[in-house]
């Protein structure tokens, strides 16, 4: 049976992937400059800093790196903090779970100030026992740690708890630490889709179909 799920946030439960590819192009363009078309795509495998050089020898920036460092990341606390919608269905899947008894909590890549701040907008943040991050952690979750941390704290076993994501890699370590594992398509986020449907026990193209998969999976 299923007693407790956790839950990725960012392509999850927020719908927040598409900022990473935005951020670039909206920082130029609040300081009245062109973005290239693809520059979401260059930037997106880079980190913050990284992306700050990028900009900062590409494009007629004053600022220095580390400004422009700082200048995206208060835009992106900013997105997070006013702007960031839930996922569609997002809302209704917590309060169905929670109308059966299941234990939540959030594992998630992003800053605990960042996330906590959406969730507390959107009026999420009381379904979820706990919050979990890899910066806190220390680990990312190419291994289980966040997953076990997260379960310890609902009191759940992996074979009992759920674990949402929309990122194969993360997916495929739940699923080897023994976790039943729910792969959620995000058009911005995995572009291997396959390979997640093939990883994932139940996977979803909407969280609304989820409660159509409730009984058999606590069968």
């Amino acid at each position: 049976m299923i007693r407790a799920a956790i839950f990725d946030l960012d392509g999850v439960v927020l719908d927040s992937m598409s900022i990473w590819r935005d951020l670039g192009a909206r920082y130029l363009l609040h300081r009245g400059l062109t973005p290239e078309p693809d520059l979401g795509e260059l930037l997106f495998s880079m980190s913050m800093e990284q992306g700050a050089v990028y900009l900062k020898a590409h494009y007629p920036l004053q600022q220095s790196e580390a400004e422009i460092c700082g200048g995206i990341a208060q835009m992106l606390k900013d997105y997070y903090v006013q702007e960031v919608p839930a996922k569609p269905g997002a809302a209704a899947l917590l309060a169905f779970l929670a109308e059966r008894g299941i234990s939540m909590a959030a594992a998630t890549s992003s800053p605990r100030a960042h996330v906590t701040a959406a969730l507390d907008r959107l009026g999420l943040l009381p379904y979820l026992k706990a919050v979990f991050t890899t910066g806190e952690v220390g680990v990312s979750k190419h291994e289980p740690v966040i997953y076990h941390l997260a379960a310890e704290s609902l009191g759940t076993a992996p074979a009992e708890t759920l674990v949402f994501e929309d990122s194969l890699y993360a997916l495929k370590t739940a699923k080897a630490a023994g976790y039943r594992t729910v792969g959620v398509l995000d058009a911005h986020g995995e572009t291997d889709q396959a390979g997640l449907k093939e990883a994932a026990e139940v996977y979803l193209t909407s969280l609304t179909e989820f409660p159509g998969h409730w009984e058999p999976l606590n069968k």
